[in-house]
C-alpha cells in the first residue's frame, strides 16, 4: 500500500521539477534573448517589434485551424462547458508570447539605454495608455466583483510601451510587415475555400444586403473582424505601397475582394470614412486653394453649383419622397427589426447595463463574457459586449469609463495633430479604431489578438510623429522629418 500511495507523489514531484526547470530555462532563454537583440539593435534605429503582427495573426491562424470550427452552426451553450485546445495550440501560445515579450522589452531597454531619446520620449500617449491600462486591466483584476489576475495581461502593456516609444524606422516597417501579414492572412483564408468551406464560409448567410451570396469569416473570429483587417490591410497599403505595379494592384483586389465578401457595413462605412479622411488631409489644402484661386474661379464656381443642387435635391427628397411613410414600412419588415434591435446587440447592452449597477466602482471584473457567463445568461455568442463603452462600464465601472474616455480624448488630439505628418494615416486609424468601437471592442487589453494589430499601429504613428516633432523643434533642419517616408508619394522631379 504504501509503495501505490508514494508513487503518485513521485509522479507529481518529477511533474513539477520538469515545469519548474522549464520556467528556468525559458526565462534564462528569454535573457539570453533580449540580450542578443539589444547588442545586434544597438547600432541602428530599429528592432524586431514589427515581428509582432506576424506573430499575433499567426496564432489567430492556429486558433482557427486547429479548432475544426464550422461556422455554419451556431453555438450552443452546451458547447461552453467543455474548452477545447489543441496541443499544437498549447505549445505554440508560450513560445509567441515568449516572442512577444523579448521584442517588445528589447525595444524599452535599447530605448533607455540610448541617453541621448530618452528625452525624445511621447510622455503623452505614454501616460495615456497607461492610465487605460490600470484602469480597464489592473484595477477590475485586482478591485473587481470577480477578481481575476493572468500573466496574459502584463503582455498588451509591455507590447504597447514599447510601441509608444517606437521611432520613424520603426513605423515604416511596422507598416510594412502589418501589410504583408495581412495580405497573407487574407489570402490564406482564400485558398480554404475549396477544402474547409464550413470553416471560413456562411454558406447559409442571408441577412446581408447580397440576398443569397454567402458570407466569408476566413480566418477571423468573426466575419466583421474579417472584414476590419481587410480594411486595415488596405490602409497599409495607402501608406506603404508595394513597389511592384502588378503586386500592388493584386494587393488592392485582394483586399476589396475580402472586404466585399466579408459582407460587413460597419467595415464598409469605415473604410468609406477612412479613405475620405486620407484624401481630405491629403487633398484638402490644394482644394480649397483651387476653389479660392481669383486667377482661375471656374473650379470654385462649379463646386459651389454641386453642392448647391445636392443640398436642392436632398430638399426634394425629404418633402415630396415620402421618407416617414418609408421609413415606416421598412422597421416593420423582418431586416427593420433586425437594425432597429441592432442585431441582438440590445439584449447584451441590457446585460452589460446591469452588471454595473450591481458593480458601479470597479466593474464585475475581467471573467465577464466568459464561458460560465454566457451559459448563466444563455447567450453562447456573446463573447463580449458589442460596444466598447459598454464592455468597459460593466468590467470595469466608472474607473475603466473615465480612463477610456481620457485615452480616447488623447488618441483623438493626437490624431488630428498630426494628421498633415502622417499624410492623413493617423487620422484614418482612430476612425477605423472608433467606428470599430461601436458594435465591438478593439481597446480590450486582456491579451493579445487580432484586435490588437490596430491599436499598435495607432500608438506607434503618433508616436513616431510625436518625437520627430520634439526633435525638429530640439534640432530644426531644412528637410523633411523621416517619419513621413513612409506616406510620402514620389514627387516629379524639376527637371
Amino acid at each position: 500500500m504504501s509503495n501505490s500511495s508514494e508513487r503518485p507523489i513521485m509522479e507529481q514531484v518529477i511533474i513539477i521539477s520538469v515545469l519548474l526547470t522549464g520556467a528556468v530555462l525559458a526565462a534564462f532563454g528569454a535573457t539570453l534573448g533580449m540580450a542578443g537583440a539589444v547588442q545586434l539593435t544597438s547600432r541602428r534605429s530599429h528592432g524586431y517589434l514589427h515581428w509582432m503582427f506576424y506573430a499575433i495573426l499567426l496564432m489567430q491562424v492556429l486558433s482557427v485551424v486547429l479548432s475544426g470550427r464550422d461556422v455554419t452552426v451556431p453555438l450552443s451553450v452546451s458547447e461552453l462547458d467543455v474548452p477545447i485546445q489543441h496541443p499544437l495550440q498549447s505549445l505554440a501560445q508560450p513560445l509567441v508570447s515568449l516572442l512577444l515579450l523579448t521584442i517588445a522589452c528589447e525595444r524599452i531597454l535599447t530605448h533607455w539605454l540610448k541617453r541621448d531619446k530618452a528625452v525624445l520620449m511621447p510622455s503623452a500617449i505614454l501616460v495615456g495608455f497607461f492610465i487605460f491600462w490600470l484602469g480597464t486591466v489592473a484595477a477590475p483584476g485586482l478591485l473587481g466583483a470577480n477578481p481575476k489576475l493572468s500573466h496574459a495581461y502584463i503582455y498588451p502593456l509591455v507590447i504597447g510601451m514599447a510601441a509608444v516609444l517606437a521611432q520613424s524606422d520603426e513605423l515604416n516597417h511596422a507598416f510594412r510587415a502589418a501589410r504583408n501579414a495581412l495580405l497573407l492572412f487574407m489570402v490564406a483564408g482564400l485558398l480554404l475555400i475549396p477544402f474547409k468551406t464550413s470553416m471560413v464560409l456562411e454558406t447559409s448567410y442571408s441577412q446581408g444586403l447580397l440576398p443569397g451570396v454567402p458570407r466569408l469569416a476566413g480566418l477571423a473570429t468573426h466575419a466583421v473582424s474579417l472584414g476590419m483587417l481587410a480594411q486595415i490591410g488596405l490602409l497599409c497599403l495607402l501608406a506603404c505601397p508595394y513597389r511592384r505595379m502588378w503586386l500592388n494592384r493584386l494587393a488592392w483586389a485582394i483586399g476589396l475582394g475580402v472586404l466585399f465578401m466579408a459582407q460587413s457595413k460597419t467595415a464598409w462605412i469605415s473604410f468609406i470614412l477612412c479613405s475620405a479622411c486620407i484624401i481630405a488631409v491629403r487633398g484638402g489644402p490644394a482644394f480649397w486653394r483651387r476653389v479660392g484661386d481669383p486667377v482661375r474661379p471656374e473650379f470654385g464656381i462649379a463646386s459651389l453649383l454641386a453642392f448647391m443642387a445636392a443640398v436642392a435635391a436632398l430638399l426634394l427628397l425629404l418633402i415630396f419622397g415620402d421618407v416617414g411613410g418609408r421609413l415606416g414600412s421598412f422597421f416593420d419588415s423582418a431586416e427593420g427589426a433586425q437594425l432597429a434591435s441592432l442585431t441582438g446587440r440590445d439584449r447584451i447592452w441590457a446585460v452589460a447595463w446591469d452588471e454595473w449597477q450591481r458593480n458601479p466602482v470597479f466593474g464585475y471584473g475581467p471573467s465577464l463574457w466568459d464561458a460560465s457567463f454566457r451559459a448563466s445568461i444563455g447567450m453562447p455568442a456573446a463573447t463580449h459586449g458589442h460596444n466598447q463603452f459598454m464592455d468597459t462600464l460593466a468590467r470595469a465601472g466608472i474607473v475603466g469609463v473615465v480612463a477610456l474616455v481620457v485615452y480616447a480624448l488623447v488618441l483623438l488630439v493626437l490624431s488630428v495633430r498630426y494628421a498633415r505628418a502622417s499624410h492623413g494615416i493617423s487620422l484614418a486609424l482612430f476612425v477605423a479604431l472608433a467606428m470599430r468601437s461601436i458594435s465591438e471592442v478593439p481597446l480590450l487589453l486582456f491579451g493579445y489578438g487580432s484586435e490588437l494589430v490596430t491599436h499598435m499601429l495607432l500608438l506607434m504613428t503618433l508616436a513616431s510623429a510625436a518625437s520627430d516633432a520634439r526633435l525638429a523643434r530640439a534640432r530644426p533642419a531644412p528637410h523633411r522629418p523621416a517619419s513621413t517616408a513612409a506616406f510620402t508619394t514620389r514627387q516629379p522631379s524639376a527637371t
